[in-house]
């Protein structure tokens, strides 16, 4: 039996809807309304400081000085699993404590509320979520300002830390936060920004996840960017800071994107960028020329084989090569709050060739006090470039920046984590390489 055309298309929608309402399931992130210290020096726990006034912490009988033990049954080991509890923390369901004040522990539960939303003047804000490959469902931001027409779009691709791209209410100063902020609301294009897995509102867990699972949800928010009825998807600029930046040309050789903002890359493997941070740190430590052979020769360059080449943890060398202990500043399993198969995965991904293969407009930043990233690497893509007859590409260098956006004396005044200054210059070229690719005027 046929069904009628007016009957086909109600189940359609009734399809279509319920699609649409099953799509959005990522629970808002909850605020702890209290500054918490996370735990230090291999101790768990994590102390609170102080207690906001309407804190769902003091109404359930919290005081600063108390030390919070476990979360949902989660030990407070260190400060990864600290960072992953927070992010991982629902507003309006109950959440259970467990605390040490003083001697004593207590026992309770807690209905956090949520962490309050964006807000831009003169700027359309969306909290919408992609799912990649993986099945990880992952926050996306797009703000989009108030104006009618197809627009030009910059997509943001972070570091690789475990940080929000979220620039909410309250959050403690940060440039990197800034920067987000200044190009929502003073670039005149869509933004959009994806949390990484476990940050924010977004499943998973951060500390676990990979390199590969990184990059699905970058791909994942792009192809959904591409869907919009306001963006022009022939002018979709990628931007990436940091690791985002050896990404970006990867993402724009794949989507067809308009064009690459880099700003703190690298071009060589990770085995090889590793190395030169490992001898840049003993230069700023004091050490000898000599000294600083020996220590990579028997220690650092076996410690990184082991992991990157041999595809082996920080423990499994250790444990084969036991004096590379007191050289080894990372957990057993993880390096810089992310596991070793991120850094093996990344070990083996092509992202030099990318640079070969593109053909739309490259803009790279590079700060003079970067002392994360090599100024070699930064010639070298540029190099590349020149060689394969790209034309539109610029480098700029800018005086006294580090790879944190802030202005400092010397690569070790920034090394030693001395407070540097804010330079909005930074983000302003980059509002201004972005428009120029899309044609945009100011």
């Amino acid at each position: 039996m046929k069904l009628s055309r007016s009957l086909c298309s109600f189940f359609v929608l009734t399809i279509f809807l319920s699609i649409s309402t099953n799509a959005q399931q990522l629970g808002r992130r909850a605020s702890w309304d209290a500054k918490i210290n996370s735990p230090v020096n291999g101790v768990p726990g994590a102390k609170i400081v102080n207690i906001n006034e309407n804190s769902p912490l003091l109404k359930a009988g919290f005081l600063p000085d108390d030390l919070l033990i476990e979360i949902n049954d989660v030990l407070l080991s260190d400060a990864e699993v600290w960072s992953d509890v927070s992010y991982g923390l629902r507003a309006n369901i109950d959440t259970k404590i467990k605390a040490l004040r003083g001697t004593q522990i207590f026992e309770t539960k807690v209905r956090f509320n949520p962490l309050g939303k964006e807000k831009h003047e003169g700027i359309d804000t969306f909290y919408e979520e992609v799912t990649s490959t993986y099945g990880i469902t992952q926050r996306t931001i797009i703000t989009k300002p108030k104006k009618s027409g197809k627009q030009p779009a910059v997509v943001l691709i972070g570091g690789l830390s475990c940080s929000s791209i979220e620039t909410y209410s309250g959050r403690r100063g940060n440039n990197w936060g800034q920067t987000i902020k200044d190009l929502v609301e003073k670039s005149g294009m869509v933004v959009m920004r994806i949390e990484k897995p476990g940050v924010g509102d977004s499943e998973g867990n951060c500390s676990e996840s990979d390199f590969l699972m990184d990059l699905e949800g970058y791909r994942a928010a792009i192809k959904n960017l591409k869907t919009k009825p306001y963006v022009d998807t022939s002018k979709i600029v990628v931007y990436g800071s940091s690791m985002g930046s050896a990404l970006a040309p990867l993402l724009a050789n794949e989507f067809e994107l308009a064009g690459v903002i880099s700003d703190g890359t690298f071009f060589k493997t990770w085995y090889e960028h590793m190395l030169e941070i490992e001898r840049r740190i003993l230069n700023f430590k004091g050490n000898s020329e000599s000294e600083i052979v020996k220590q990579m020769n028997d220690y650092y360059i076996p410690l990184y084989h082991g992991m990157l080449i041999e595809k082996k943890s920080y423990q499994e060398v250790l444990d084969a090569y036991p004096a590379l202990e007191a050289y080894n500043y990372h957990s057993p399993e993880h390096m810089y709050g992310r596991p070793m198969e991120y850094y093996q995965q990344l070990q083996d991904f092509d992202l030099a060739g990318e640079w070969e293969k593109i053909t739309v407009p490259v803009r790279i930043l590079r700060g003079t006090n970067d002392w994360i990233m090599s100024e070699f690497d930064n010639k070298m893509i540029v190099e590349v470039l020149k060689r394969n007859g790209h034309k539109n590409h610029i480098l700029y260098e800018y005086p006294g920046l580090d790879h944190w956006n802030t202005i400092h004396v010397d690569p070790k005044d920034s090394f030693e984590g001395k407070p540097g200054i804010w330079d909005e210059g930074t983000v302003n070229l980059i509002i201004k390489w972005a428009q120029e690719i899309v044609g945009l005027k100011s």
